[in-house]
């Protein structure tokens, strides 16, 4: 939110995340140049973040504030001299800090060859996540440094990044354990996924501040062609193992 009032005759201004952006995980004042003396107000669930020349400068914890250098000191290092010390220059970003669920995501995984059949099949999954920052200043540095500073932005990447790990690892894991396709598209080892999935995303989004908490509505599967092609030879290869004993007895 941007308001404007009038203060002993100079303009000064109320800086919060206005209410069409309370759901977001990030949000970007949109004015560089603020007067001294503005009101912050910074939510329960957000913290919020002052940047300028790729690096922080400074957070400030939940609560309303006057914008001056006396009760947050790192502002006078943001003074813009041009103005005889009435402006100071930053990006401010608000960052939700809380936990931030049900973010889709989804995609293929690519062909795996199928233990039971020999046959490479094409995966995918898709389901949701959720996801919280822990470092604010980490994710904001991060972030600028990819030049991505609103949320879409910031959903856009994180999608694309976790579902590249996912890919791997889903791929990887498929593959040591030679888990039958049809029985890893049923779910039964859904939980075991789940679980190998969200401690390997972790080092790749540790470096930007955010952890995935938990996934939900966690599906691999395959197209319907595929099943029926599986289930085939599945029933192929039992029919050929129980004739096979039948010959040897």
């Amino acid at each position: 939110m941007v308001g404007n009032f009038l203060k002993k005759g100079v303009r000064e201004m109320m800086i919060a995340r206005p209410d069409e952006a309370k759901g977001f995980i990030l949000y970007k004042h949109p004015d560089e140049t603020v007067p001294f003396g503005s009101q912050l107000t910074v939510d329960a669930d957000e913290m919020a973040v002052f940047f300028r020349d790729g690096r922080v400068h400074g957070l400030v914890q939940p609560g309303r504030y006057p914008l001056t250098s006396y009760n947050i000191p790192f502002l006078s290092n943001l003074v813009d001299q041009f103005t005889g010390g009435n402006l100071f220059k930053a990006e401010v970003y608000f960052v939700l800090t809380r936990e931030y669920p049900n973010l889709k995501f989804g995609g293929k995984i690519g062909a795996v060859e199928d233990p039971k059949s020999g046959v490479p099949v094409v995966t995918m999954v898709h389901g949701t996540f959720s996801i919280k920052v822990t470092d604010p200043a980490k994710l904001i540095i991060g972030l600028a440094g990819m030049a991505k500073s609103d949320n879409q932005a910031f959903i856009d990447w994180f999608r694309e990044q976790t579902l590249k790990v996912m890919r791997d690892r889903i791929a990887e894991l498929l593959v040591k354990k030679h888990w039958p396709i049809l029985d890893v598209t049923s779910g039964a080892y859904t939980e075991e996924i789940e679980q190998d999935v969200v401690a390997g995303v972790a080092p790749y989004l540790v470096d930007y501040g955010v952890k995935v908490m938990k996934c939900g509505n966690f599906v691999i599967s395959i197209n319907d062609e595929d099943r029926e092609n599986l289930k085939k030879l599945y029933t192929d290869r039992s029919e050929e193992h129980t004739s096979e004993l039948r010959h040897r007895t």
